[in-house]
């Protein structure tokens, strides 16, 4: 299955680094962080599959996103590998999959755990598929139709940057379909199929103080798989820490790839 990824910065020394996205989100959602940190380090951009410009394939699968992302990965350079929460989940996998490929691990407020389902990302798919796209002129107009369903501005955003203008109609760039009917898998973990497994490199956490995601009870998953692992807990930011606390991301970052 083809990944659109995109680079960012040019030749430097530092590590590569290799952003996996969020679900609903692409690639490009990590260009201000990249652009950041470019004159230290090459970014390769990932849109996951069924997100942004990659293909769709039959099914979601943990394993299946992993080694479709360690395809793209140089065989010769093992990468900074940084994943956001179902991003952090793919870096996860490939990380425990395929150890040779990573340098170093940034695993972005999400656990190594199920969280039995997510009522929060059903209520986003069923807004953006009952979203009537043939009455839209304007995108303003479809920021208009999710105010009822998606308060939220910040999400609203977040979602509309996956519709996309064909001509005079408008269309979901990603698979809302496939998405929709996996969140069960999404917000799981193969627990079952990565048991034994083990990445012995350096495992950074970066979670939000506002967010849920990363407890104490996750420690022991955690440890189990990434021995090597240190938490960082950013104030003030939620679920989105790069994109809420950019600065102090980047700059945590930074350190973290420092030689």
């Amino acid at each position: 299955m083809a990944l659109h990824t995109t680079t960012v910065g040019g030749d430097h020394s530092g590590s590569l680094l290799v952003f996996c996205h969020g679900l609903f989100g692409q690639g490009r959602n990590w260009t201000g962080v990249a652009k950041a940190l470019a004159d230290e380090h090459r970014s390769m951009l990932v849109d996951l599959p069924h997100h942004g410009r990659s293909s769709w394939p039959e099914r979601v699968d943990y394993l299946d996103l992993a080694d479709q992302v360690a395809a793209v990965l140089p065989a010769d350079e093992p990468v900074t590998l940084v994943g956001h929460s179902m991003g952090g989940k793919v870096a996860m996998v490939l990380a425990v999959r395929h150890p040779e490929l990573v340098a170093r691990l940034v695993v972005v407020d999400v656990a190594p755990v199920d969280y039995g389902g997510s009522t929060e990302f059903a209520a986003y798919v069923e807004a953006m598929r009952g979203l009537d796209l043939a009455s839209i002129h304007r995108r303003s107009d479809a920021e208009e139709a999710l105010t009822a369903a998606v308060p939220s501005r910040t999400v609203r955003d977040f979602l509309l940057q996956n519709l996309r203008r064909d001509g005079d109609s408008w269309r979901w760039q990603v698979d809302l379909e496939g998405l929709g009917s996996s969140l069960a898998t999404i917000s799981g973990w193969p627990a079952d199929r990565v048991a034994g497994l083990t990445y012995d490199g350096p495992v950074l956490w970066i979670g939000g103080s506002e967010s849920r995601y990363v407890q104490a009870s996750h420690v022991e998953a955690m440890q189990s798989l990434f021995p090597r692992h240190r938490r960082l807990t950013v104030k003030g930011a939620g679920h989105w820490v790069h994109s809420e606390k950019p600065d102090v991301f980047v700059e945590v970052l930074r350190r973290f790839t420092a030689p």
